[in-house]
């Protein structure tokens, strides 16, 4: 049999193609930032550019001179965000790349390789940008991350009064459900300006409070040490500090969502009633719902799991416009919520779900959990798998049906309306019963349902 001979002049198919002529690569440090360019722009190709606003405004500088139209970068800590900022108002493509997608080769120990790397890479277009909402989604990302965080700071304080509390043996923590609501908080402050009489003290019970009044007065009586009293003081003054800069976040928000709201129509149908009148903890102290609602075209709330809350961190996480995901398999994809394959051979060698670190991804799973103790649809399904996998996987595959659900409302507008457990439970039972229809009669035997039904 001859031989095939491969005709001259012809490419292999699997040859690289540049896609990007014009590409750059920065390997972005902390003290210094290298810039790669092709060898065909500059005679001095790779160039390095120090972390003052002054070199970076250079630095962009160089790169339009010499005629760079695209640039990609690691995201290395915080220090991206000034070379990409600049960068980006310098009309430059600017492509966030994720380090495991340019992973380093053996030899290369140096900034410099790092950034030819970088560049050669991105010429080629093997690399994939990571997110990045529009500007006002960014924005929101940033002050809502700044207010979990002062919210976090504000918790703390609350841990230095309990522990201010138990040091004066005040065991008020044990007939309060929150020592930060109505009557935990009137106590702590009494206490703060020198009210120590358990009978007065005990005047400040909420009618709500569960603990009687005697519990109360008797939970009161403790050894008010100068030093403890003024822990606590200073752990109240904190607290109050922070609860003030929360409601400073709060009005930047709302300002934020203000502005995105303001070149979109109302809905044309009302707020629908809403699911849960109680407020959501350290939620913010204006309608989130309606400014959602206008934002997106629909009531993320209506779908068990989402509150005005964490709907409000899914949309500065995830952004209104999910078009950069083509499907919701995608978007899935995205946030780790789907399995990660890994075939070799043909052969399955485990499907994993990745690790990561996406906020919106916890929020999705902190929601799956919260479902799994409803009387719904998901409720239910998540019983289901927990039974029959584990928690673990059940919070997971959870979690991605209220991803999908989340894609759907937003891109394409759908109304979730939950059809309940029962539905659920009904649906599963006739989805088996044709299951074993059908496994029976591959085995030659026929599945006849009781007339008397199964209870």
């Amino acid at each position: 049999m001859g031989m095939l001979k491969k005709k001259q002049g012809t490419p292999h198919d699997g040859d690289l193609h540049r896609v990007h002529r014009r590409a750059a690569g920065i390997d972005v440090g902390s003290t210094m930032h290298v810039v790669a360019v092709p060898g065909d722009l500059d005679s001095e190709p790779v160039r390095t550019f120090g972390t003052f606003t002054g070199d970076l405004q250079g630095l962009a500088d160089w790169l339009v001179h010499v005629g760079v139209t695209t640039v990609a970068m690691e995201s290395t800590g915080v220090y991206w965000i000034p070379v990409f900022e600049i960068l980006e108002t310098r009309k430059l493509e600017v492509l966030l790349v994720n380090a495991r997608d340019a992973k380093n080769v053996p030899g290369r120990k140096t900034d410099i390789n790092d950034a030819q790397w970088l560049q050669q890479l991105h010429s080629y277009g093997l690399l994939r940008a990571s997110f990045r909402p529009r500007p006002q989604i960014v924005a929101l990302r940033a002050y809502l991350r700044h207010r979990e965080r002062m919210v976090e700071y504000a918790a703390s304080h609350i841990q230095h009064m309990q522990k201010a509390l138990m040091q004066m043996n005040i065991q008020v923590h044990h007939v309060l459900s929150d020592i930060t609501g109505v009557t935990g908080m009137a106590i702590i402050r009494a206490i703060v300006q020198g009210e120590r009489s358990p009978e007065k003290l005990a005047r400040f019970r909420d009618e709500r409070c569960k603990a009687c009044v005697e519990t109360v007065r008797a939970a009161l009586s403790g050894n008010y040490r100068a030093e403890h009293v003024f822990s606590l003081r200073q752990a109240l003054e904190l607290y109050d500090f922070y609860q003030s800069k929360i409601h400073e976040c709060d009005a930047e928000i709302e300002q934020v969502l203000q502005a995105l709201n303001c070149d979109r129509p109302e809905p044309a149908t009302a707020l629908p009633k809403a699911r849960h009148t109680t407020r959501q903890r350290n939620e913010p102290r204006f309608d989130v719902r309606s400014a959602l609602n206008t934002l997106v075209g629909v009531d993320l709330t209506q779908a068990n799991g989402f509150g005005p809350y964490t709907a409000l961190r899914l949309i500065a996480e995830c952004g209104d416009d999910l078009s950069k995901w083509p499907t919701e398999k995608h978007f899935t994809s995205w946030l780790t919520l789907s399995p990660g394959n890994k075939i070799s051979g043909g052969k399955l060698l485990g499907s994993k779900t990745r690790r990561s670190n996406s906020r919106a991804a916890t929020l999705l799973r902190i929601a799956a959990v919260n479902v799994g103790k409803t009387r719904t649809a998901l409720g239910a399904f998540y019983r289901r798998l927990a039974a029959r996998l584990g928690k673990a996987k059940a919070v997971t595959a959870t979690a991605r049906k209220l991803a999908v659900l989340f894609y759907r409302m937003v891109k394409h507008g759908l109304k979730y309306n939950d059809p309940g457990a029962d539905h659920y439970e009904a649906a599963y039972r006739e989805r088996m019963v044709r299951n074993l229809k059908r496994r029976a009669a591959d085995l030659g035997f026929q599945l006849i349902e009781p007339s008397f039904g199964v209870s």
